[in-house]
């Protein structure tokens, strides 16, 4: 009856240190993340001194062994932190970082519309009059020339660039609505 228990006891053990275990392994996970901010994001966080310093030292570290200690160390430091503001933090650059990759895929497809569609530019022309169309125009006839003359797609790109100044962020939604 009493290796029963024992066994019982055993295993509650386990269990708890593979829950500890799964528990660093995700605020591991998050330190990742916060290395890969830039120092003004970071400061956003509002991280203790001792934190965000380890965060910065391991930004500068390039060896990998040394690189998984120092971030098994962050998680450590992570373990007297309240992470659920960090994380608020992250998923709201997440949505800014998914609007910002819409209103990018947005350009792309006026760029290619633009190019393979004449009736497009007059759209577009419709939507955004504040544009400098002159200039769209004279970038599309300049890519297509360099398309049949097998040139580096300089043109092509200054389109694009050209239409990320056209298409406000904000404008891209209602767009993308009338599309």
């Amino acid at each position: 009856m009493q290796s029963t228990q024992t066994n019982d006891l055993e295993h509650d053990t386990t269990t708890s240190k593979t829950r500890v275990k799964q528990e660093m392994h995700a605020l591991q996970k998050i330190g990742e993340r916060l290395i890969e901010l830039n120092s003004n994001q970071l400061k956003e966080c509002l991280l203790p001194d001792t934190l965000f310093e380890a965060i910065i030292e391991a930004k500068q570290i390039r060896k990998n062994g040394a690189r998984r200690r120092q971030i098994q160390y962050i998680g450590k430091l992570m373990r007297e932190v309240d992470i659920s503001p960090i994380k608020e933090k992250m998923s709201t650059w997440d949505g800014i970082s998914k609007e910002h990759t819409a209103w990018i895929y947005q350009i792309e497809r006026w760029r290619k519309s633009l190019l393979e569609d004449k009736d497009s530019f007059y759209k577009f022309a419709g939507l955004h009059p504040d544009a400098n169309l002159q200039r769209i125009r004279t970038l599309i006839r300049n890519t297509h020339k360099e398309t049949l003359s097998s040139k580096p797609p300089k043109s092509f790109r200054a389109l694009f660039h050209e239409l990320q100044l056209s298409i406000p962020k904000k404008k891209e939604q209602k767009d993308m609505a009338t599309e």
